[in-house]
């Protein structure tokens, strides 16, 4: 049995058909069903060719014959690469002579050249972009090699993402400290908003990588996801020394729909940076400091308090202490504030004397050192930097 697929081409000259691929097949298993892989890679290739031979064709013929009716004169030929999704073509590119009717005007000109700029498809690049974020660059070469009649490398991947990535970061706008415009009365005849935006940002620290040196340091991140009450979220990222990040948050939270009269609320730990980044967005924006991170503070007196050893003058011993401790934190879960500070109170004006005395022995402590250490990690107005300049200064 043979299967013949040919490509038909219609025009206003007619119809013309020429032949793509041939295929035969004898007995059917499961190696001849269908088309294989490299089959089906090689016919994409040859059709894709074929189709873009007849494009190239009738394109020259339109622009050989100039606006005042006279036609180009040929000064050569030259071939060009292209690459596509479904292969790598060579076109022929012819190289014209301008017409005396245009006013100082370049002696020649390629009008293929013109056309295609930038030598590779859009979708190509965005796959190979896309699939790059995904996984390394080696990894997204094979990939590509492996499914599309395409032949490329680590580095080819590597050069065409910083070209799109150049493509976007030129689309950025310029960074500006307040997004927030007009008043309350004009808010109010804004449209009806859709439901809360909820964004989440935090922190992190990733490997740096400068030409050739894999592992040169390490840089800060900050990442985060919006997502609508109903629809699909979006992500968000941005690195140390960042000269706009508020303005791609900005623009992400736009293309989402966001509204002056839209609430937003935003979950961080309460760093520096990340809460900057959120000020001055939206005026309906809530900023809360997320459970986890909340909990990672009680985790750190939870530890002190495992180091305790019982005292002949204690009056709660550390077992009761840790259980306290736990009870706090999950009253947290459960959101009671009113509860949680008259509790904390309580609780650290019986165990704040037992905790100093006991950290005095091992690190040399002062009781003030003390209180401000375990106030400050339970104060929600208190920054990062407060609390690492406090925790160096109880190391001296």
């Amino acid at each position: 049995m043979k299967f013949q697929l040919e490509l038909t081409i219609q025009t206003d000259e007619g119809i013309s058909t020429t032949e793509v691929i041939t295929l035969e097949r004898k007995h059917l298993c499961d190696d001849t069903i269908g088309l294989s892989l490299d089959e089906a890679k090689s016919l994409l290739a040859q059709l894709q060719q074929q189709i873009v031979e007849q494009q190239v064709d009738a394109f020259i013929n339109e622009i050989k014959t100039c606006d005042c009716g006279q036609t180009h004169s040929l000064k050569g030929h030259h071939t060009i690469r292209y690459q596509t999704l479904f292969g790598k073509l060579q076109l022929s590119s012819p190289r014209f002579y301008t017409c005396d009717c245009q006013d100082s005007p370049p002696k020649s000109f390629s009008p293929l050249r013109q056309v295609l700029k930038e030598g590779i498809t859009p979708e190509l690049l965005y796959l190979q972009s896309k699939w790059a974020s995904l996984m390394s660059y080696g990894l997204t070469a094979d990939l590509i090699n492996d499914v599309l009649p395409v032949t490329t490398n680590h580095a080819t991947v590597y050069n065409h993402t910083q070209q799109v990535a150049q493509y976007l970061e030129n689309e950025v706008e310029e960074e500006a400290h307040v997004y927030i415009d007009g008043c309350e009365m004009v808010w109010a005849e804004l449209p009806m908003p859709d439901m809360p935006l909820t964004v989440g940002i935090d922190g992190g620290y990733i490997r740096e990588r400068q030409e050739d040196k894999r592992k040169a340091g390490v840089c800060e991140v900050i990442v985060g996801k919006s997502i609508p009450y109903n629809g699909k979220g979006k992500c968000f990222a941005s690195v140390s020394g960042d000269d706009r990040p508020k303005r791609r948050l900005h623009d992400l939270l736009k293309s989402q729909g966001m509204q002056h009269n839209q609430t937003v609320t935003f979950l961080s730990d309460g760093g520096d940076n990340v809460r900057d980044l959120q000020l001055y967005l939206n005026p309906q924006a809530e900023h809360l400091l997320d459970w986890f991170h909340v909990t990672m503070c009680i985790t750190v007196i939870r530890q002190m308090m495992k180091g305790l050893k019982p005292h002949s003058d204690m009056w709660i011993t550390p077992e009761e202490m840790l259980s306290q401790m736990e009870r706090v934190k999950w009253f947290l879960w459960y959101g009671r504030s009113v509860l949680i500070a008259d509790y904390l109170h309580s609780f650290f004006e019986r165990c704040v004397f037992i905790i100093s005395v006991c950290i005095i022995q091992i690190n040399g402590l002062d009781i003030h050192t003390l209180e401000a250490f375990v106030a400050l990690f339970f104060d929600p107005f208190c920054t990062q930097t407060d609390r690492d300049i406090l925790i160096i200064q109880s190391h001296f």
